[in-house]
Order: C-alpha cells, then sequence, then structure tokens
C-alpha cells in the first residue's frame, strides 16, 4: 500500500483523504481497546445471571486474553500478504458479530465462546490499524505525529473502558458493554471502504508460511493460556504444566521452521533491527507494568473503597484526561526530544506515580489522595504507549509493517499476561483464610505492595530504553534505507 498524499503543508496532517484515515483507524484502535478493560466492572453482575462461580469468573477475561494474544502475529502477517483494508475489515466484522453474541448470551459457554472471537477479531484489528498508519504516513515528523494520535486512541481505550463499562452496567445492565462494540464498530467497517484504498493483488514470491503460522500461534495461546489461568487451576496442576510445555515445544519449532523458511512468517533479519527489539521489549514491559494496574485499581475501588459500578467507572476520569493528552503529544515529543529522551522521562515520571499511588493505597485511603499518583502514572502510561510503537516501526520498510507491528502487539499481549499472572499472586498472597474486615485491610496492603513492585518494573523498563535508543533524535529519514543499519 502506497502511503496516502497529505496536505502540502510540512508540518499538518491536513484536511484530506489520510486525516479521515487516520481518525478510522484511530477510532478502530479505540474499539479494540476499550474490551480489554470494559467488562471488569460488569463482573459481578455477569456471575450473577450466567451462574459464574468465582473460580470461574476471571475466564470472562482471560478468554479474550488469551485468543487475543495468539493470533496477534498472524493477524499481521495476514495483513501484509492478503490486504490490510480485507483484513480489517474481517476483524470489525467479527469483532461485532461475537460482540452480539456476547450481548445475547444466556450461558457461561456462550459467553466465552464470544469473548474468544472477539478477542481474534480484535488481534486482526490491532496490527493492521498500525500498520496501516506507518505505512500511510512518511517516517519522521507526520509518521510521530500521527501515531500519537492513534496510541492516544488506544491507551485511552484502555483507561475510559473502565469508565464506560461502569456507566454502561449502571443504566442498562452487563449486556451493554457487549452491544456497544456493535454499535462502534458497525459504522467503522462501511468507513473502511470509504476512506481506506483498495488493496492490490496478492505478491508474487510471497507464501503465508502455514506451518509457521500454525506454531507459534498455538504456542503462544497456549503459553498465555498457562499464565493467565494458573492462579485459578494452581501452577503446579497438571493442565498448567501441560499447556506450558506444549506451547514453549511450539515455540521451538516455530524458530526451527523460521530459519529453514523460504519466506518465513517472521524473517530473522526483522530481528537485527535494533529499533524493533527495543519497541518489542518495551511494550512487554509496559503491559506488564502500566497495563495491569487498571485491574487493582478497579478491584481497589470496588473490594476496598466500597465503589459501586458507576462509581468505579467514575474514578477513572482523572486517568482518562490525562492519557489522552499524553497521548496525543506523544509524537511531537519524540520528533523535538528523541526516542530516549522522550521514554526515559516518561518512565521516570510513570515510577513516581506507582510509588506515590503505592504509598496513598490503604484500608482507610481516599481517591484525592490518589489523585497526584494517578496523574504522573497516567502521563507516563500515555506517552510510552504511543513511543514503544514509534520505536518498533522506525526503518521497517512497507511491505513488512504488519507483521513488525503483530510483533510488537504480539508482545505486549503476552507482557499483560505476563505482568498479570505475576502481580496477581503478590496482591492476593496470604488472602486466603480472611473475610470481613480482615479481608479488606489485607486487599489493600497486596494492591499497595503490587504497586511498588510496578515501580520497579518501570525502572526497569527504563533502562531498556537507555540502553537501546541513542540520544539524538535525528532528523526524519526521507527515504527509505537499509534497516538493519538504522537505530530509533
Amino acid at each position: 500500500m502506497r502511503p496516502i498524499e497529505t496536505s502540502s503543508a510540512p508540518d499538518a496532517l491536513g484536511r484530506n483523504r489520510a486525516t479521515g484515515a487516520l481518525a478510522l483507524l484511530s477510532f478502530a484502535m479505540l474499539i479494540v481497546s476499550l474490551d480489554q478493560y470494559i467488562v471488569v466492572v460488569a463482573l459481578p453482575d455477569i456471575a450473577r445471571d450466567l451462574g459464574y462461580s468465582t473460580q470461574t469468573l476471571q475466564s470472562v477475561i482471560s478468554a479474550y486474553a488469551v485468543a487475543s494474544a495468539g493470533f496477534l502475529l498472524f493477524g499481521g502477517r495476514a495483513a501484509d500478504l492478503l490486504g490490510r483494508r480485507r483484513i480489517l475489515v474481517t476483524g470489525l466484522a467479527l469483532y461485532a458479530a461475537a460482540s452480539l453474541a456476547g450481548g445475547l448470551a444466556t450461558g457461561p459457554g456462550m459467553l466465552l465462546a464470544a469473548r474468544a472471537f472477539q478477542g481474534l477479531g480484535g488481534a486482526l484489528v490491532f496490527p493492521t490499524t498500525l500498520a496501516l498508519v506507518n505505512t500511510t504516513f512518511a517516517e519522521g515528523h507526520m509518521r510521530n505525529r500521527a501515531l500519537g494520535i492513534w496510541g492516544g486512541a488506544g491507551a485511552t481505550g484502555l483507561v475510559i473502558g473502565v469508565l464506560l463499562g461502569g456507566l454502561l452496567t449502571r443504566a442498562f445492565g452487563w449486556e451493554a458493554v457487549f452491544l456497544v462494540n456493535v454499535v462502534l464498530a458497525g459504522p467503522a467497517l462501511v468507513l473502511a471502504f470509504v476512506l481506506l484504498p483498495a488493496d492490490g493483488g496478492h505478491q508474487k514470491g510471497r507464501t503465508f508460511d502455514l506451518p509457521g503460522a500454525l506454531s507459534v500461534t498455538a504456542g503462544v495461546t497456549l503459553i498465555v493460556l498457562a499464565l493467565v489461568q494458573g492462579p485459578v487451576w494452581g501452577w503446579l496442576s497438571p493442565r498448567i504444566l501441560v499447556s506450558g510445555a506444549a506451547g514453549l515445544v511450539l515455540i521451538a519449532v516455530f524458530t526451527m521452521i523460521e530459519r529453514r523458511g523460504h519466506d518465513p512468517l517472521m524473517p530473522p533479519r526483522l530481528l537485527a533491527n535494533r529499533n524493533l527489539v527495543t519497541g518489542v521489549v518495551i511494550a512487554f514491559l509496559f503491559m506488564a507494568t502500566f497495563g495491569s494496574m487498571l485491574y487493582f485499581l478497579s478491584i481497589y475501588f470496588q473490594e476496598v473503597l466500597g465503589y459501586d459500578a458507576l462509581q468505579t467507572g467514575g474514578g477513572f476520569l482523572v486517568p482518562t484526561v490525562v492519557v489522552v493528552a499524553a497521548s496525543t503529544m506523544a509524537g511531537q515529543m519524540v520528533t523535538r526530544f528523541g526516542l530516549k529522551g522522550t521514554l526515559t522521562a516518561a518512565l521516570a515520571v510513570g515510577a513516581v506515580g506507582a510509588v506515590a499511588l503505592g504509598l496513598a493505597i490503604s484500608a482507610d485511603g481516599s481517591y484525592l489522595e490518589m489523585v497526584p499518583g494517578l496523574m504522573a502514572l497516567s502521563i507516563g502510561d500515555g506517552v510510552v504507549f504511543t513511543a514503544m510503537f514509534i520505536t518498533a516501526a522506525t526503518g521497517i520498510p512497507d511491505r513488512e509493517q504488519g507483521i513488525a507491528s503483530g510483533i510488537a502487539s504480539t508482545s505486549s499481549g503476552v507482557g499483560a499476561a505476563v505482568g498479570l499472572a505475576v502481580l496477581v499472586l503478590i496482591a492476593t498472597a496470604g488472602l486466603d483464610d480472611l473475610s470481613g474486615e480482615r479481608l479488606r485491610i489485607a486487599t489493600a496492603d497486596g494492591i499497595s505492595t503490587t504497586f511498588f513492585v510496578v515501580a520497579g518494573g518501570i525502572v526497569l523498563t527504563l533502562v531498556v530504553a537507555l540502553i537501546g535508543c541513542p540520544t539524538s533524535p535525528g532528523p526524519p529519514t526521507p527515504a527509505p534505507v537499509p534497516y538493519q543499519t538504522r537505530r530509533c
């Protein structure tokens, strides 16, 4: 796909087709980001109406996470080979249909199947929108600004999902958190045919690498399944051990296939791109730290402070506003200060915010005491979300932007599963035999400890940024050069 012509003004996106395409892609990213947490505040109502137990309720979240993480690489490769508009439309259609089925679910089985297909639709949409942004706008200032808007939509979706989930659950019931996706995805699907150019034919000499696609998809799916279900089934249960071991074996098989393949799913030469590797590592650590915080904040608001669904959603209003502003500004910050300067500053602010929240959270704490920490953490969240994808895309040729986006988004998906699994263990340690007020106090203490651990993880991410990115921002690159020699 050739870049769409932008405005003749060098420093403006322009009021043209590219602007419309960017708005659509950002909106599509917002839709799939919403669903990672929009269901969280509706879980108690879902459990009551559909008969979930405390042990099985987590599967409503994990079904989406497993399917999404497992198919992200597949979605990125499909976008490169089959056409990015085709894959985007397919993903949105699947997402809307699965959301409708979820809203109409009458039992746990139907809801879990809907959540899994939502995850599959999201896995097609996420890397495709990123690849389309990267191929629509030339690398440098224009792409950074565009990714700032796209990243702002994605980061906003993660936060506003909890806010919207609370409002919809309170007003219309838990079904609304699914049915709203039909209302959002339907128009986006139609607009894709209007705003995005038609895909060309299949590229000669390029294959889908079916053995590689099957092995990596199954491998990542099994590993993520073991991570998200470990706290539920028990880490030493046969199902977890078999799932984890089989996943690792399949990843090893995938590695061998890629080394020998004529047109591999994930060309090994991509891993010679320092920018991509740095972006992938940061994406993993980002979702393991920043990405897990919404879950614990929601638990704190509801189980410790006693908020209902609407109040819990309202508690995320401040983070939402800050994340929107920070994400949108991130692209311009990268252009002015470079990736290293932008990432390290944002991560330092985020780490301070995590520590501040760890100190503010207690059984007798208040929302007002949390505001400074929430604002600092949200600044880091918004800026890093955008900057890490700018990093991963730098120096990648257009024909491989889909698979590069798939690699980065897969890393973020696996990071979210790993982070949540580890942090849940920390937050819930020693809670098994407690109840009543003792349980409430211990829950607050566990979440407070979790934020201090997250601060340590953010500092580790900062070290990766310092090592992986150069100091100078460098000028925008007007023409492609071999990406093995490029630096972020």
